[in-house]
């Protein structure tokens, strides 16, 4: 995350509040976002023992409707969306012929014929003019983004906090289900869906009512520690949780099987875009995998620093960094699979010094599961 250029960013509805409260402010996929408020540390020890408030309302929407609707999103996404009932959401990809994504996204499934996308916000005009190029038949595609706040209680806490605020029964929610309800006041799309590894949810309200729904939440989460979450605590939290972040696990390049998602491609479906490279490359090995790991000693590997296996470059750390929970440091990189075994000693080359670490499963964080 870089600091602010002079260049205009965009601003979600709470820029002020986030300015107000003295969080850090930093340029992130063209939006100007908070990247932490009392400390990246802080604020992630709070997600995994009580709860944090996020604003992630630069993620975009695309809503994709009409009798052609399941066509489309069959076509271009590879995860099989005919399996959705409404009420139900599931990860997914928009896909390239090769085999990689345009982006990874939510699959939400509003009514008969009415889905609706949530896709990484420094992707979403890529994601909307690929959806319309493929639309040959015709359903209805909108990008609804800026129709839309996006705020995310995440941590062992949400359900206590959220359920002070709604008038959902949130123990019929399950996760990856959403519920057309009242939050705060304002009518929305409830859903218990994040990206921090912990149990949560998501609320998509109107812009106009952001500021109302985060008051009314910190308010209600106070009692149980609930604090506002920058995006800095957010990428610690995935990373942890071994998820992947589009433009460091996942890219133009790289496919899904190669980034050890193979589990949400739906071969069984039919045609889709990519389908017979994924084929292909299921038959004949990946060139590259995804791997985990842990540095040995203090060293922290960061993003793009090169591994080294046996005296040679082998392939370069994706996402790295402290991890404030485990209090280790961690990675993800991708390797030659002939090399990609847990357990195997690699190095990490840091300022031109070899910091020593170990191949280990993905991922390291599994919260205790009780929804």
């Amino acid at each position: 995350m870089a600091t602010i250029p002079s260049v205009a960013l965009k601003r979600t509805p709470l820029h002020a509040v986030h300015k107000a409260l003295g969080a850090r402010m930093v340029e992130f996929g063209g939006w100007e976002m908070p990247v932490e408020y009392s400390g990246i540390i802080q604020e992630h020890v709070a997600v995994r023992t009580c709860a944090g408030l996020f604003d992630v309302s630069h993620m975009g929407q695309i809503e994709v409707s009409g009798p052609k609707a399941l066509a489309l999103l069959q076509y271009l996404t590879c995860n099989d969306a005919s399996k959705l009932q409404i009420g139900q959401a599931q990860y997914s990809a928009l896909m390239f012929p090769q085999g990689s994504t345009t982006d990874d996204c939510l699959v939400h499934r509003l009514h008969d014929d009415h889905y609706f996308l949530c896709v990484n916000a420094s992707n979403t005009d890529k994601d909307f003019d690929w959806i319309l190029k493929n639309n040959s038949v015709g359903a209805e595609v909108r990008n609804s983004s800026s129709d839309y706040s996006l705020l995310a209680v995440q941590g062992p806490a949400a359900v206590a906090i959220v359920s002070k605020v709604t008038d959902a029964v949130l123990a019929d929610i399950g996760y990856y289900w959403f519920s057309r309800t009242t939050c705060c006041g304002v009518s929305g799309i409830l859903a218990r869906t994040g990206y921090t590894g912990e149990d949560g949810f998501e609320f998509y309200s109107p812009v106009a009512e952001a500021e109302r729904v985060w008051n009314s939440l910190l308010k209600a989460g106070g009692a149980e520690g609930l604090i506002p979450t920058g995006l800095g605590a957010r990428n610690t939290l995935r990373l942890e949780a071994g998820m992947a972040l589009y433009g460091h696990e996942l890219d133009e390049e790289t496919t899904l099987l190669e980034a050890d998602l193979g589990r949400i491609c739906k071969f069984g479906k039919g045609q889709f875009v990519g389908r017979e490279a994924l084929l292909k490359q299921r038959q004949e090995g990946v060139r590259k995998k995804l791997v985990g790991f842990e540095v040995t000693d203090r060293t922290i590997a960061r993003d793009g620093y090169p591994v080294w296996i046996e005296g040679k470059q082998a392939g370069r750390v994706t996402s790295g960094s402290f991890a404030p929970f485990l209090k280790k440091n961690i990675g993800m990189a991708y390797l030659p699979p002939e090399f990609a075994h847990v357990g195997r000693e690699v190095c990490i080359e840091v300022r031109g010094r070899m910091a020593p670490a170990r191949l280990v499963p993905l991922p390291f964080y599994k919260r205790n599961k009780q929804f």
